[in-house]
Formats: C-alpha cells, structure tokens, sequence
C-alpha cells in the first residue's frame, strides 16, 4: 500500500485525514493528467454521507482547474460509476464513499477508462503531487473545464443492469435495506420495474444515518423484517452498494462465501463457469472449499481485497469471484463487486431452479472459526520468527485437512490476527490460543 492508496482508494475521517485540500489536488491532477489536445472527461458518484458533497465539489473545482470537464451523477453505488466510466468514454471516474465505514469517515477511489482501479505508478504519482513534490500549472482562459450535471449515467447503469435479467419477479416479496446509503437510488427502482413486491428499509439519508445500525455489516433488521412480512428473501447493501449480505426466509444471514458457491453450483451446472474455478480470498470459510469440492468447482485464493480478485480473474479468465464480505463480481458483466447485480443474479437462480433460498444453501458446511487479535511491537518479526513459524506448521499438520490455521498482520494497525477453522469450536479456541500465548510470552 501507499503513503495514502489503500487496497480500496484513500480512506479517511473527513477533513481529518482526509481533507477538502487533499481533495481539491486529487481533482487538479487528475484534470491535468486526462488534459491533452482535448479537455478529459472524469465523472463522479457520491454515496450519502454529509462530507460527500464537500469532497465533490472540491474534486470538481481541481478537475476544472487542471483543465478537464467533470461530470456529476450525485448519489450513486461504486459499481454505477466503474459501469459509467467504462461505456461513456470517460477517461477516468471518482467514487466518494468509505463503504460501510460510519458517516465522518469518507473515501475516493478512482477508475481508469475500463473501469479498473487505478495502477500503483499513477496512485504513486498522485501521492507526490499530495506531498508537494512538484507543481501543476492551473488551466487559464478557454482550458478551464466545467461541470455539467450527468445524472442520466444512472439511468442508463439501471437499464443495463435490468437488460442482463429477462425475468419478471411477480409474486415474489423481498425486503431490501440500502443502509441510507447509494442503494437508495437504485435497487427499488430496478425490483419493482421486475414487478416484485418490495419492503425497503433505511432509505430516508440525512448524511448522518448511512450504515447507522443497518446495511451489510447490521442484518439484525432485515432478518425480523424478512420473517415479520413472510418475504422470499432479503437483501442489505453497503453504504456505497458494492456489497451483499443475504437474508432467507427463514431469517438466516448468508454472507459472500454462500452467494459464492450459490452462483458457483447453478453455472457450473450449466457449463457456464469458466475452468470449473472460482477466486475467493484466503479469508473464505474452509466451507466453501470443501462444499464446491464435492461439484467438482476448484477456488482460487487471493489477498484480501476484491482488487486483488478481480485482477487474478482478469489474469486467468475467471469469471466468478468474490469475498466473504460480500463483494462478489462478475468478469463478464463488471470489473467491481456490484450488490444489485448479485441480488438479481440470485432472483435469477431462485426463479430457474424454483427453489427457497435455504434450499439453494442446503449442502454448504460452514466450518467454526474463531478469528482474534493481538497487539504486537513489529508485524513482520512475529512472521519471520523460526518458533512461531514452527509452531503454525505443526498446528497445520494436526489440522489436516479438516481445519486450517491463518495467521497474518493487520494492514492499517499493530496487530497479527489468528485465525482457526476447524470442525469445532473448542479446536478452534485452543489452536488460536497457543499461538497468542507463544507470541504474548516472547514479547514479540
């Protein structure tokens, strides 16, 4: 990572760590940068906190500055701006969002023209101009740009989205919360134009309130809400709706690793996964390995990060990914995680095969996990310790293969996280455990 790029854009609490300033010379090099024989074109999305305006208008007034033509699509999901970016011939797009992150938190990450996150050189080269390593002239005269409003690239995001799924929902009752968050522009109107009959929750924003108890990260609502109207199924979405979490009808939440092997099973049933492979991170539960395994679907692991899926599935042509958190992507359709693609592909699924979906997760097993961390002095030194590494390999071998052991450093703090799957809760606390105590009594 960066001196300011994470995984997922720069991330920050608003004119915090992320200030107006920081933003206004994001916006200054991007419009110098895409300025050539003609003035670029860059759009912009936002989700719903209070700070995303501010940071609009001050990636705006850069982008002008530096001499390109800025195009506002205001409130709308990540993957509506990646989709934009990529079929209306901008040069590049800018999404304001910290996900599912609280409401003074906020974030830009930027696209390029395919709709793929930025390289790691031209993130770098953004960091110095951050830093005040060299100069941009400001654009004079008929070089400045504009802003013109674009709020149709969300119409024409919707109607793509809604050509993809030749199906209507009628008789199927779902309940949906979009978190007060980008959702709230897009996944009732596409259900109902599907004719579903749709309860939404959390879809009053007031800049405060985005992911406040609600979205992916809260499915405590949804699952009461989903048994109180007797719903088919529901769905929550992230605060910049790049991400699902699910709920069935019976109340029960499925995170990414379920809508992973539930999509993985049905194409591959069809011949329509490509290699019988899907990508999933090194977090996916030991479950989903192991349920694909029996329908003879392999996964491949990556980092953390659905950048990081998304490029081995570029690399290999793949096109199936995701991760437990709910990022799930789809090659063939998008090039980031997209919660309102996912929904309709399992509606989709759900109306093909007839089925509920607890019946569509029925032969998944999830295995017990017990993830915890610990505060250390130096992340790599744990790692590179000869007695850790001893001890993490004889743990892995009295696993087997009906468990395994995940230890790694946080990416953001002092920490190592442990993590154990095993066919027990008891296994998993004392293996997770011994590697606590060895690190805590060596004082590493």
């Amino acid at each position: 990572m960066g001196r300011y790029f994470g995984t997922d854009g720069i991330r920050g609490e608003a004119n915090k760590t992320l200030s107006v300033h920081t933003a206004f010379k994001i916006g200054l090099y991007l419009g110098h940068y895409f300025n050539d024989d003609l003035k670029g074109r860059i759009l912009i999305g936002k989700d719903t906190r209070l700070s995303s305006s501010m940071l609009e208008h001050a990636l705006a007034a850069g982008i002008c500055s530096g001499g390109s033509d800025v195009y506002l699509m205001h409130v709308s999901p990540t993957p509506a701006v990646a989709y934009v970016t990529r079929h209306h011939n901008f040069d590049a797009g800018v999404m304001i969002s910290a996900s599912h992150n609280p409401y003074y938190d906020n974030g830009i990450k930027i696209f390029d023209q395919d709709g793929m996150k930025l390289s790691s050189d031209l993130e770098a080269m953004i960091e110095d101009f951050i830093d005040d390593e060299f100069k941009i002239p400001l654009a004079v005269d008929t070089r400045i740009g504009e802003t013109i409003d674009y709020q149709s690239g969300l119409d024409s995001y919707l109607e793509w989205l809604s050509s993809l799924f030749d199906m209507d929902l009628k008789g199927m009752k779902v309940v949906i919360d979009v978190a007060n968050g980008s959702a709230t522009t897009t996944a009732r109107r596409l259900l109902e134009a599907k004719e579903a009959d749709v309860v939404t929750l959390f879809d009053h924003p007031n800049g405060v309130n985005i992911n406040n108890h609600c979205g992916s990260t809260y499915p405590e609502a949804l699952q009461k809400a989903v048994l109180e109207h007797n719903a088919d199924v529901g769905f929550a979405f992230d605060g910049d709706a790049d991400r699902l979490i699910v709920v069935d009808e019976q109340g029960r939440v499925l995170n990414g690793d379920h809508i992973l092997y539930v999509v993985a099973t049905h194409l591959n049933e069809y011949d329509q996964l490509n290699h019988n492979t899907i990508v999933a991170t090194i977090m996916s539960n030991l479950g989903l390995f192991k349920s694909l395994e029996k329908h003879k679907v392999a996964v491949v692991q990556t980092r953390v990060g659905d950048k990081f899926v998304h490029q081995k599935m570029v690399e290999d042509n793949y096109n199936l990914g995701g991760e437990q958190s709910g990022h799930i992507i789809f090659s063939e359709h998008s090039t980031t995680g997209d919660g309102l693609l996912t929904a309709m592909k399992l509606l989709e699924i759900k109306k093909q095969t007839g089925l509920s979906m607890s019946d569509l997760v029925r032969d998944f097993k999830t295995y017990p996990q017990v993830l915890k961390n610990v505060s250390v002095k130096n992340k790599h030194k744990v790692l590179d310790d000869k007695e850790m590494k001893d001890l993490i390999s004889t743990i892995n071998y009295q696993l087997n293969d009906e468990g395994r052991i995940l230890v790694r450093p946080s990416g953001t703090e002092s920490l190592i996280r442990v993590m154990v799957e095993a066919d027990t809760l008891d296994t998993c606390h004392k293996y997770v455990d011994q590697v606590i105590n060895k690190i805590v009594t060596k004082g590493l």
